[in-house]
């Protein structure tokens, strides 16, 4: 009698199946343990800090101030007196002092002799040079008849008066300043040299050029309208180095 194996207790029915999963398991075992990787580690190491919970802190002491109270006002005092009113008062009686026209008013009688009058003032009347009607005559130009003539000669006086007397300053030339000096003046109703003033270069033609001006004569005062009176002039004076 052949004896029959059963078919379910058969090994190598599945032998392909279990060979499949054994290599299946092998070869992913194998790729993790190619993939597997290992880190260093670091030694860590952690500080603590105790804070103590007892922390006393200190409290600044404040001292109460005391601020004394003002002193009560003064009682009332407790009786008041009552003065009576009784004084008669003098009534103090005001006149007028305003005049009817009845009133008689005693003047004292003034005397023309006793009344002083003072010197009366002259007012100076200026006139320029080239309008007034009667130019200052220049000593010498007496001749002349005419304005235009006295004026003509009154330049040429005061021109050669000023070469005359002209200086030309030491200091200044040893410096080698030069420059023209303007000088204004006037001939007063008196006929004299007044209100001189001067501008230029340096102090010292300045003062030169005063003092030639101030030395001028008296001359015969301009006239306007038949009285003298101020008549102003100005003139250059250069200062040239030669």
């Amino acid at each position: 009698m052949e004896v029959k194996k059963n078919p379910k207790a058969d090994l190598n029915r599945d032998s392909g199946l279990f060979f499949v999963i054994g290599l299946t398991i092998v070869l992913f075992v194998t790729w993790r343990a190619l993939e597997y990787k290992t880190y260093t580690k670091n030694d860590v190491i952690v500080e603590m800090l105790n804070v103590a919970d007892d922390l006393e802190e200190e409290v600044p002491q404040t001292k109460e101030l005391r601020t004394e109270l003002p002193p009560p006002p003064p009682a009332a005092p407790e009786i008041i007196e009552i003065v009576d009113d009784t004084e008669d008062i003098e009534e103090t009686i005001i006149e007028s002092t305003e005049s009817s026209e009845n009133t008689i008013v005693d003047s004292p009688i003034l005397n023309i002799d006793d009344v002083e009058v003072g010197e009366e003032i002259e007012e100076e009347i200026i006139v320029p040079f080239t309008v007034i009607e009667n130019v200052p005559i220049f000593p010498g130009c007496e001749k002349y008849k005419t304005n235009a003539e006295r004026k003509k000669c009154f330049a040429e006086g005061i021109q050669a008066h000023v070469i005359k007397q002209f200086t030309y300053p030491e200091s200044a030339a040893d410096m080698g300043i030069k420059g023209r000096v303007f000088v204004i003046f006037a001939i007063n109703n008196k006929g004299y040299i007044t209100g001189v003033k001067t501008r230029g270069p340096d102090p010292r033609l300045e003062k030169e050029a005063s003092r030639i001006v101030t030395t001028l004569p008296r001359m015969t005062p301009g006239m306007q309208r038949g009285k003298p009176v101020t008549v102003p002039y100005s003139i250059p004076i250069n200062f040239i180095l030669k």
